[in-house]
């Protein structure tokens, strides 16, 4: 067995501040969500991979990998969404096992109220404290990382 690579101490301050950004925004972000709309932010990125397709649907298994969800969490989170009728499940006419998940009028008008005021808090949190070059270099830092995980993917 090879020896870890440990991570010397810039690597492990960077790793451990992403680590508890992401926890905290995370948190701050389904907060808001809840606060604002009754949406957490799961069922925001749900209702967000629907608008971004022109159908308003998409297959399951595209959803699921889209968002990198387990199928049995993606399939419980459906069903809650469905009980409050932002989403609802088609039949696939090409295949019998597959299905759609649509967007209905209710999810869209729910996207709608909660988008202003939660880009509102991503500008006020994350990208007002940053000068261009810092975005640039976040916008770098995160296609390289999603590279390197595409790869492995593969």
């Amino acid at each position: 067995m090879t020896q870890p690579r440990w991570l010397d101490e810039q690597e492990q301050r960077a790793w451990r501040s992403y680590l508890a950004m992401q926890a905290k925004l995370a948190a701050r972000l389904n907060r808001q969500l809840q606060a604002d709309s009754g949406l957490s932010l799961p069922d925001f990125d749900v209702l967000v991979q629907l608008t971004d397709h022109p159908e308003r649907r998409v297959r399951v298994l595209a959803l699921a990998e889209a968002l990198q969800w387990e199928k049995s969490r993606l399939s419980h989170h459906l069903a809650r969404m469905q009980r409050r009728g932002l989403v609802v499940r088609q039949d696939c006419p090409d295949d019998a096992r597959g299905a759609f998940i649509a967007l209905t009028d209710e999810g869209q008008q729910a996207i709608e109220r909660a988008a202003p005021e939660h880009v509102n808090t991503v500008r006020d949190l994350v990208f007002d404290q940053l000068a261009p070059d810092q975005v640039e270099a976040l916008h770098a830092i995160a296609i390289q990382v999603l590279n390197r995980l595409d790869e492995d993917a593969r």
